[in-house]
């Protein structure tokens, strides 16, 4: 077993620095480390599930804090809370629908029909949780058992049996809860892996013959979505605007071009000039907020104005592991990232200028940052790996992967 302590330390490390780049591998990397901690923590008998929760929220508070624009990071410490939640009330349903059906046969003595017996039921248990999005703890839900529900103490000399029936029951309880939140661990871990080829699948529903497409930047999502709309035998266009100051849209373009895509750079400044002969944009983010709008690399706001102002459908292509529970107003989220300077001006030119100490005139100040927000009335769709989506859908999908307890992760100071 790995310590654990050195892949957290050695992942907060590598967040840092910098040395992890992209929502998707981020999440890879922490749903991945999130799993070690888990198979690692010792559960207790009496609350299984709370010392898991407490050891993932430990462990998610560290990760945040060492990069907080990184919300992808937040995003899987959350989603595995909420895994942990759902499981743990799954092994209550299940347990307190076996208390109350024994009980029952006890009292009826086989008068009522098992069919016309009123069971719990684990769907309306699980729906009634997550309309108040709060999943209550085995402790909880077996600390309300009916007497009736509770099997009867017959006499000294069987306590003790009783005793031990029950502790191997909790033991049982409790493998089988840290198995089950391991087991939807991998099942994330999978989809993560996933979501580029889930996305790309739907490219030809979207994609139509002698289209012409507009992105900006270099986005794998959108590469592997253009391609594999090429590989349906669909003939399209695409425009690339080439996302200074890190151009990273030349990458772009030379990987459409290596899969027979035409494709024509354009500069930045021009996306407004070119965009009444598109058919449609295309673009991959950073993270979707709760109310649908987007964190993008800088520049995509202004894409989005002009698809607006000429009506043509801003699509954003994205896994949902870069669905965020979190609202852009929130103090726990940071918008924008700044990069150096020196991405835009070289400073042995411009050093006269950036001359703080000198006093002759006022020094020349840059700002380069990384990102821009669009708001949700800019975006036509979302297709995330679960399909397309409109904005006012999204928060109905945020519901699903997150709890309510579980947003704000990191303590006051």
């Amino acid at each position: 077993m790995p310590d654990t302590h050195a892949l957290v330390n050695d992942f907060i490390a590598k967040l840092k620095k910098r040395k992890i780049e992209g929502s998707h591998a981020t999440a890879r990397q922490a749903a991945d480390l999130l799993r070690s901690v888990i198979s690692a923590q010792r559960v207790s008998n009496t609350n299984q599930a709370a010392s898991l929760i407490e050891a993932a929220k430990a462990v998610g508070e560290q990760l945040i804090a060492a990069n907080p624009m990184e919300l992808a990071v937040g995003n899987i410490v959350r989603r595995v809370l909420h895994i942990i939640r759902e499981e743990d009330l799954s092994l209550a349903t299940t347990a307190m629908g076996g208390l109350g059906l024994s009980a029952e046969s006890d009292d009826d003595d086989g008068e009522m029909d098992p069919e016309d017996r009123p069971a719990l039921s684990a769907a309306a248990v699980a729906a009634a949780a997550r309309s108040s999005l709060r999943a209550p703890s085995l402790h909880t839900l077996l600390e309300f058992v009916p007497e009736s529900a509770a099997v009867p103490h017959t006499s000294s000399s069987g306590g003790d049996s009783e005793d031990k029936t029950k502790s191997a029951d909790r033991n049982s309880r409790s493998r089988k809860l840290k198995h089950d939140v391991i087991e939807a661990i991998n099942e994330l871990i999978q989809d993560i892996d996933t979501c580029h080829e889930q996305i790309a699948e739907q490219a030809v529903e979207h994609i139509h013959q002698n289209e012409v497409i507009l992105t900006l930047g270099r986005s794998r999502t959108v590469k592997e979505f253009l391609c594999a709309a090429k590989e349906k035998k669909r003939s399209f266009r695409v425009f690339v605007a080439e996302g200074a100051p890190r151009y990273q849209g030349h990458v772009l373009a030379k990987e459409l071009v290596a899969k027979g895509i035409q494709t024509t750079v354009i500069t930045d400044s021009a996306v407004f000039a070119m965009i009444s002969r598109v058919n449609m944009v295309i673009v991959g983010v950073h993270a979707i907020m709760a109310n649908a709008g987007v964190i993008a690399p800088v520049g995509l706001n202004m894409v989005a104005l002009a698809a607006q102002r000429h009506a043509v459908p801003f699509v954003v292509v994205a896994g949902s592991h870069k669905l965020c529970p979190l609202y852009p107003h929130n103090p726990e989220v940071l918008l924008n990232e700044l990069k150096s300077p020196s991405e835009l001006l070289d400073f042995g030119e411009f050093s006269d200028c950036m001359d703080f100490g000198s006093g002759s005139g006022a020094p020349l100040h840059v700002v380069n940052p990384s990102f821009d927000y669009v708001p949700p009335k800019l975006v036509s769709l979302f297709i995330t790996d679960t399909g397309g989506h409109n904005s006012s859908y999204m928060y109905r999908l945020i519901k699903d992967y997150y709890s309510a307890d579980d947003l704000v992760l990191q303590k006051r100071r």
